[in-house]
C-alpha cells in the first residue's frame, strides 16, 4: 500500500499540472478576446460616426440650396427696381429682397455651424480610424502570440499524459485513478493527504476513531468522508483540544457521508 501512495503522491503532482495546463490553455486567449471586443467597439463608433458624416454632408448639400434659391429671388427682386412704377409695388419688392437676404443669411450661418462640427467629426474619425489600424495590428501580433503559448502549452500537455501520466496509472486501480482525477480537479491540486492525531488534514475534520485506525492499517484506500481526500496515516500529534470545539479552516471542502457516495460513488460501510 506504501507503494501505491508514493504511485498517488506521483500522480497528484502531475494531474496538477495537467489542470494548471488546461486552465492556462483556457486562459491564454482571454486577452485576445478583449482586445477584439474593443477594436469590435471601436469600428462600430467609426462606424456611426461617418454616418452621422455624411448625414451632415447631405444637410449641408440641402442648406446650400435653399441658400441659391434665397440668392437667386433676391437678385431676381433688385432687378425689378428698376421697372417699378408704383410706391407700393417698390415695398412689396423691398420687402422681398429684405426678405431673401435675411434667408440667405440664416442659412450661411447654419451651413458654417454644420461645417464646423464636420470638420470636428473628421478629425475624430481620422484619429480613431489609426486607433483602428494600430489595434489590428496589435490583435494580429497577439493572434500569433496566442497560437504559439497555446501550442506549447498543448505540447507540454501531451508530453505529461503520454510520457509521465501513462507510466504511473498502469500501477493504479483505474477506479481510484478514476475518482483520484476528479478529487484533484475539484480540490485545488490536493487529492492526497495525511491524517493526523485523528484529523484529516486535508478539511480538518475530526474523523472516526475506527476510521483512522482503518487508515492506519493500510489495508486499502481510504477517503475522507467529508472532503473526499485520500487519506494516508502520519504520525502527529492533536491538532485539536480534547472536548473543546475544533476550528474548521476548510469549510468549503466539509460535506458529510452523502456528498462522497454521490461524489465519487463510495460505499463506506
Amino acid at each position: 500500500m506504501q507503494e501505491i501512495f508514493e504511485k498517488l503522491q506521483q500522480l497528484q503532482t502531475v494531474l496538477s499540472r495537467k489542470f494548471d495546463i488546461k486552465k492556462e490553455i483556457e486562459e491564454i486567449p482571454r486577452a485576445l478576446s478583449t482586445k477584439t471586443e474593443m477594436l469590435k467597439r471601436l469600428k462600430s463608433s467609426y462606424l456611426e460616426k461617418n454616418d452621422t458624416y455624411e448625414a451632415g454632408q447631405e444637410r449641408i448639400k440641402h442648406l446650400r440650396h435653399l441658400m441659391t434659391e434665397a440668392e437667386l429671388l433676391r437678385e431676381d427682386s433688385e432687378k425689378k427696381m428698376d421697372s417699378i412704377t408704383t410706391q407700393r409695388e417698390y415695398e412689396a419688392l423691398d420687402t422681398e429682397i429684405r426678405d431673401a437676404a435675411e434667408k440667405e443669411q440664416s442659412l450661411r450661418k447654419d451651413i458654417q455651424r454644420e461645417e464646423v462640427v464636420l470638420a470636428e467629426l473628421k478629425e475624430s474619425m481620422e484619429r480613431e480610424e489609426k486607433l483602428i489600424q494600430l489595434q489590428e495590428a496589435e490583435l494580429n501580433e497577439e493572434q500569433v502570440r496566442v497560437e504559439e503559448e497555446t501550442s506549447e502549452r498543448e505540447k507540454e500537455l501531451k508530453r505529461l499524459v503520454e510520457e509521465e501520466e501513462s507510466a504511473i496509472v498502469p500501477d493504479i486501480d483505474s477506479e481510484i485513478v478514476f475518482k483520484f482525477e476528479r478529487i484533484i480537479s475539484n480540490k485545488a491540486g490536493l487529492g492526497l493527504v495525511p491524517v493526523k492525531g485523528g484529523v484529516c488534514t486535508g478539511c480538518n475534520m475530526i474523523l472516526p476513531a475506527q476510521f483512522v485506525n482503518d487508515v492506519r492499517t493500510e489495508k486499502d484506500v481510504l477517503f475522507c468522508p467529508y472532503c473526499s481526500r485520500i487519506l494516508f496515516y502520519e504520525e502527529g500529534e492533536m491538532v485539536y483540544e480534547p472536548g473543546g470545539d475544533m476550528e474548521m479552516n476548510d469549510q468549503e471542502n466539509v460535506g458529510g457521508l452523502s456528498d462522497l457516495a454521490e461524489d465519487l460513488g463510495i460505499d463506506l460501510d
